[in-house]
């Protein structure tokens, strides 16, 4: 699944966080007079592991801080924390879910300053939770996307595998090969997401999409839409129609290649395990690169992704002010790191102890270049901290759907998603 949702929050709600919104997160911290129960937002708590994982990790080193979780629909996660915000009934700990919400919960007055919280050396992700200087988040785990790949289906095609020297004309390639060999399986899939292209254009190209000029992605979607054209991925609306899912065309064995965010190892092993997926060998590769600059594994490939991290309800009660922070603490640490990769998590901090455990997770590949793929690369934020993100990235996601569905040529589709940014949010 992915943990990217456009979710729309109106300005009325917004309005209404900024008056619910009170000074309790600014007094003194005092201490507890006893046992703190914190409360923890989270979603699909039976399939997403982590969540009781680290409450139950942080329970017993602090046997006087229980942490309770509060289960949110996924799909409409950030409307609801948010109406639970607004009425004062929202969690002590809010799981940040989207980075391009960040601004919204704090511009309403509900997140709680934690600059103070020292971070681990290494840590990615946590400018992305930083506000005009203020930090108001921490970060726990950092996926990064990476090329999944099917080496049985390589195989029965006669395709050498990525060797991560690959740029996008390699992959193109590969999955016209794989397409001709396998004579019925595809050689590569696609999903649905605007960020599956324009992820990877911004961050390859060193774009900023607040800028309000997209030029830049017409290469990006030219190539992508060959591929659709020739057969080697299937098309966008026949994905759309079908309601095809990126788990079952890879894990049915439906496509030899699948660029995907490292979230899709954890549910790759689990649905291996149960038989949801067929049983087959796959490793992962560095993501394709725009140009032989940062190939092979003495370079580090560029690719995109967004943290998820805790930020502490700005209205929490002052006396778990301070249990509060050592969960968020402790969240971000190297201990909780291990404990996540043991899980099939990507934390957001990596070591090579840390690799070491994630690779010995029963049913992870263990081949050398999945691992340098899965820990080295620069990873840049498909959302920047901004309150113009969200609505900016409505503008480009009807861009992709016009493109991607043939409604629309790439050169227009630019030309109208610049001008609609340029009228309706203005440009930095």
């Amino acid at each position: 699944m992915k943990r990217k949702l456009a979710v729309v929050v109106g300005l009325a709600v917004v309005a209404s966080l900024s008056l619910a919104a009170c000074s309790s997160g600014d007094s003194a911290t005092t201490e507890p007079s006893g046992p703190v129960t914190l409360s923890l937002s989270g979603w699909s708590l039976d399939t997403t592991p982590e969540f009781q994982v680290l409450a139950d990790a942080f329970h017993e080193q602090n046997d006087d801080v229980t942490i309770e979780l509060k289960e949110y629909d996924p799909a409409e996660y950030n409307t609801l924390v948010t109406a639970d915000l607004a009425a004062g009934s929202g969690p002590d700990i809010i799981t940040q879910k989207e980075v391009k919400y960040v601004t919204t919960f704090q511009e309403g007055g509900q997140l709680l300053d934690v600059s103070d919280i020292e971070l681990p050396e290494g840590i990615g992700g946590a400018s992305s939770y930083e506000v005009d200087g203020v930090q108001y988040g921490v970060p726990y785990r950092q996926d990064s996307w990476v090329l999944f790949y099917n080496k049985a289906l390589f195989d029965q095609a006669g395709v050498a595998y990525p060797d991560g020297t690959w740029t996008w004309d390699d992959y193109d390639a590969a999955a016209a090969d794989l397409t001709a060999g396998l004579g019925g399986a595809k050689g590569s899939y696609m999903h649905r997401w605007q960020s599956v292209v324009q992820g990877f254009a911004n961050a390859q190209t060193g774009a900023d999409i607040l800028d309000g000029d997209y030029g830049y992605l017409e290469d990006y979607y030219d190539r992508v839409l060959s591929l659709q054209d020739s057969g080697a991925q299937v098309d966008f609306n026949t994905s759309s129609a079908n309601s095809l899912t990126y788990q079952g065309e890879f894990g049915k064995q439906n496509a030899a290649m699948l660029p995907m965010g490292t979230w899709f190892t954890a549910t790759l092993i689990s649905q291996q395990a149960s038989g949801e997926a067929d049983d087959f060998e796959w490793g992962m590769a560095p993501i394709p690169q725009l140009d032989s600059s940062t190939t092979g594994t003495d370079e580090t490939p560029v690719t995109f992704g967004d943290p998820t991290g805790f930020s502490i309800n700005a209205n929490i009660d002052d006396e778990k002010v301070a249990a509060a922070k050592e969960f968020l603490t402790f969240a971000a640490s190297e201990e909780a790191a291990q404990l996540l990769a043991g899980i099939g998590i990507t934390p957001a901090l990596t070591n090579d102890a840390v690799v070491e455990t994630y690779f010995a997770v029963d049913g992870a590949p263990t081949d050398e270049l999945s691992a340098f793929a899965w820990s080295t690369h620069d990873t840049f934020p498909e959302n920047p901290t901004s309150n113009k993100t969200a609505a900016v990235q409505g503008i480009l996601g009807d861009l992709h759907t016009a493109v991607m569905s043939g409604s629309v040529d790439v050169k227009t589709a630019i030309a109208e998603a610049e001008d609609r940014v340029a009228n309706e949010v203005g440009t930095d």
